[in-house]
């Protein structure tokens, strides 16, 4: 396993990836007498039954690794079929949106209704959302035109010339866990599908906005 860990420590794969498949094999040969097909297919068998998917085909690949550093490239095991879940299924949608958005702003939360009018006017990640400065929204990259107008007026108010945006009471960076609980909250308090509001939500109305009006998924 040593001389394993040296061969991928020689390759670019990520450290976590290299932690994960020397795990793997390092069970395999704990549990497994022999490198065989038999003995393959049933750790193959024991991880279909314990573990999703995605984990089955992470160690999977570990172990496919591992054959190729020993060079029993014809023992590597087939990887299972991942249901491709339609990432569009739990989009809020349109109307929704607009009803959660006029919400925020009647009830004064403007805080929060440009929090998710940055989010599904831009298709910024949550992490990306959270680095958004005043100087970004003057500058006003990738950000639609009525967004910046109103961004702008909102921060002259607030008296926010520079640094990060978006604030708890405390005037730290709210978190990503922050965003994601104040927005169930607020799907509450609206009597909206919980399902459909969260973070995410709003970037893939984006991507959905962004595919009905080019139909160019590559683009």
């Amino acid at each position: 396993v040593t001389k394993f860990k040296n061969y991928l420590a020689k390759t670019n794969l990520a450290k976590n990836t290299i932690t994960s498949y020397v795990w793997t094999v390092q069970y395999f040969l704990n549990h497994y007498e022999d490198v065989n097909k038999k003995n393959l297919l049933a750790y193959k068998g024991h991880l279909v039954e314990n573990f999703k998917p995605q984990t089955v085909n992470l160690r999977l690949q570990g172990i496919n690794k591992y054959l190729e550093f020993a060079r029993q490239e014809k023992l590597k095991v087939k990887f299972v079929k991942v249901q491709q879940k339609n990432f569009l299924e739990n989009v809020i949608s349109d109307a929704d949106y607009k009803f959660l958005k006029t919400c925020l702003k009647t009830d004064g939360y403007d805080e929060w209704y440009f929090i998710i009018w940055f989010m599904a006017a831009t298709g910024a990640r949550v992490s990306e959302l959270l680095h958004i400065k005043a100087e970004h929204v003057h500058v006003g990259l990738y950000i639609p035109k009525n967004l910046r107008i109103e961004a702008t007026k909102w921060l002259k108010e607030k008296g926010f010339i520079s640094g990060y945006i978006f604030l708890n009471r405390f005037g730290e960076r709210i978190t990503t866990r922050g965003i994601a609980q104040q927005l169930k909250h607020f799907a509450e308090k609206y009597g909206m599908n919980k399902e459909v509001v969260y973070p995410n939500s709003f970037r893939h109305r984006f991507a959905k906005n962004f595919l009905d009006r080019f139909n160019d998924l590559a683009l």
